[in-house]
């Protein structure tokens, strides 16, 4: 489901398959517990590899953004295809999320 890479400044989770109601709790507690322990100073979610997310996906990494911005953290999403990115513009959750291309392009905001 999701993988997880630290570098100094970036912590990196991949998510991959679906994110939905099935398993939107553990992809939270992952995303928030990533936030938490302050190992860098940005978390980086690669959505590069998630083929559908629903609404509780979506407040998974709505929690784990909320989160990031109350302790100071710059949390980002990359890769996020283009029918996954309508569902955040037609919630207007794209002017909300810091959204990058890819991986390497994280290094602008890190």
């Amino acid at each position: 489901m999701h993988t997880a890479t630290q570098t100094p400044n970036v912590t990196v989770i991949r998510l991959d398959g679906h994110l939905n109601a099935a398993n939107a709790e553990q992809v939270r507690q992952q995303l928030t517990s990533a936030v938490a322990a302050k190992t860098a100073p940005v978390v980086l979610v690669d959505m590069e590899q998630t083929q559908s997310l629903d609404s509780a996906g979506l407040m998974a990494l709505v929690s784990a953004l909320k989160l990031a911005q109350r302790i100071n953290i710059q949390f980002a999403l990359c890769a996020v295809s283009p029918a996954i990115r309508i569902i955040f513009e037609l919630t207007q959750l794209d002017r909300v999320f810091n959204m990058v291309e890819s991986p390497a392009a994280i290094e602008a905001i890190a």
